[in-house]
């Protein structure tokens, strides 16, 4: 059993869980609840939220001893770099070395369109080596960054995790699953456009795929503009089932 067999579609594939989801932001604060349960009529069963800076985690781990079906992730995006001081990789050891730990490391990584670069090196591969020494997976954000950032991981020894809306090649994609990681398929397949993640997705082994929403991103086709939710994880694992055959 893997640290995300849980988070695997069922024989079914009717009892689905939202690998990755920020249930946590202000966008749901006035309808969570009706949110979650409309996920829930549709079949979605568990809940994967990451974290993505300091000043949120207490907040998200508050949130996700609330709700049974959710599990939780720590980390800093580099969204957010210009927020990251050096006190939050002490403040992020403390909360792994406690007695409830996160399931992963995540959202880290790197993001050329961004600005700090430096920084978000220094960052990344911080927290990288952390979740190296206390044996967690990561949740990977990228864009432009795939290569560079496997580098630091087969550095640091890290072989577990996630790719986060993967959107590379083919022989990214399989790089990355031999380094015993996943692919986060999300709303960007539902596009006939993406042409080149498609075909990945079509290619690669079935068991490396893990259905995520981005929730309140990454909206599917037919909602662009609109809050996306996990209820629409169906709309994803329709697409994906189309793709495959």
């Amino acid at each position: 059993m893997t640290w995300c067999s849980g988070f695997l579609p069922g024989e079914s594939f009717d009892h689905l869980a939202d690998s990755h989801c920020h249930l946590d932001f202000p966008e749901f604060d006035d309808d969570r609840d009706t949110i979650l349960d409309r996920a829930r009529a549709a079949g979605v069963r568990r809940f994967l939220v990451p974290g993505v800076r300091a000043d949120q985690w207490r907040r998200l781990r508050e949130l996700a001893g609330h709700y049974d079906d959710w599990s939780y992730a720590l980390g800093l995006h580099p969204y957010f770099i210009d927020a990251h001081v050096e006190a939050d990789f002490v403040r992020l050891e403390q909360e792994l070395a406690a007695d409830k730990q996160p399931l992963a490391l995540g959202e880290i990584g790197l993001d050329a369109t961004v600005g700090a670069h430096d920084w978000q090196q220094v960052v990344f591969k911080k927290q990288v080596d952390l979740a190296a020494a206390h044996g967690l997976p990561v949740i990977l954000h990228h864009r432009k960054t795939l290569d560079v950032m496997l580098k630091i991981v087969k550095a640091a020894n890290v072989r577990a995790g996630v790719i986060h809306a993967f959107s590379g090649s083919y022989e990214q994609a399989m790089a990355w699953i031999d380094q015993g990681f996943y692919l986060g398929v999300g709303g960007v397949i539902t596009y006939e456009r993406a042409r080149k993640t498609r075909d990945a997705i079509r290619r690669v082994p079935a068991e490396a795929l893990l259905l995520e929403t981005d929730s309140p991103d990454m909206p599917v086709q037919g909602y662009q503009g609109q809050r996306n939710e996990p209820a629409r994880l169906v709309m994803i694992r329709d697409a994906l089932r189309e793709i495959r055959r």
